[in-house]
C-alpha cells in the first residue's frame, strides 16, 4: 500500500510539472532563470570595478585588495560577463568609509564580552545600457568576535568574512533588476 502511495504522488508531481510546463509554454510566458538569482540583459557583455581605496579614519592594509578582488570574483563566477579595466557595461566604483571595532556586548559588572567589527563601503554602480539602474548605496556588514582577542589577532578572519557580506549585498542590488 505505501509504495502504492508513493508511486501515486510521484505521478501526481510529474503531472504537475508537466502540466505548468505546458500552460505557461502555451500562454506565450518565457521563463528567464539562473542559479545566481542575476538574469543578465542579452546587450550586457563586460564590467568592471574599480580599486576600492580604505579612507576610514583606521586602516587594515588587506581591506582594499581583499573587497576589490572579491567583487570582481564574485561577478566573474556568477555570471558570463567579462571583466574591463573601465567603463564595464556594469562598472563599479567607490570607497571604504568605516573600519570600527566597538564594543558589542557587556557583562553585568560592565566588562565587554564581545567586540564588534564594522566595515561600510559606499558603492557607485553605473549601469550604461540603462542609466535608471544605477545607484550610490552604501553597504554595511559586521562580525563579533571576543573581547579577550586584539583586532590584529583576528581581522584576518573577520575581513573575509564581512567582506563576503557586503560583496553579496553589492551584487544582489545590482543584479537585482536583471
Amino acid at each position: 500500500m505505501r509504495r502504492f502511495r508513493d508511486n501515486f504522488s510521484f505521478f501526481i508531481f510529474r503531472f504537475s510539472l508537466l502540466a505548468i510546463a505546458a500552460v505557461m509554454t502555451g500562454c506565450g510566458v518565457s521563463i528567464k532563470y539562473s542559479l545566481s538569482g542575476a538574469s543578465i540583459p542579452p546587450d550586457a557583455k563586460t564590467f568592471s570595478v574599480a580599486y576600492f581605496p580604505n579612507n576610514a579614519t583606521m586602516v587594515s592594509p588587506i581591506l582594499s585588495s581583499t573587497l576589490t578582488e572579491a567583487l570582481v570574483d564574485m561577478f566573474t563566477r556568477r555570471t558570463r560577463l567579462m571583466q574591463v579595466d573601465e567603463g564595464g557595461d556594469f562598472a563599479f566604483e567607490g570607497e571604504i568609509v568605516n573600519y570600527t571595532s566597538t564594543t558589542a556586548s557587556v557583562s553585568s559588572d560592565d566588562y565587554a564580552l564581545l567586540n564588534r567589527l564594522t566595515i561600510t563601503v559606499k558603492v557607485r554602480f553605473t549601469n550604461a545600457l540603462d542609466e535608471k539602474m544605477s545607484f550610490n548605496r552604501t553597504f554595511q556588514a559586521y562580525e563579533d568576535y571576543d573581547s579577550t582577542k586584539l583586532l590584529t589577532e583576528v581581522e584576518g578572519e573577520l575581513i573575509p568574512q564581512i567582506v563576503d557580506k557586503i560583496v553579496t549585498d553589492i551584487f544582489q542590488a545590482a543584479a537585482s533588476n536583471w
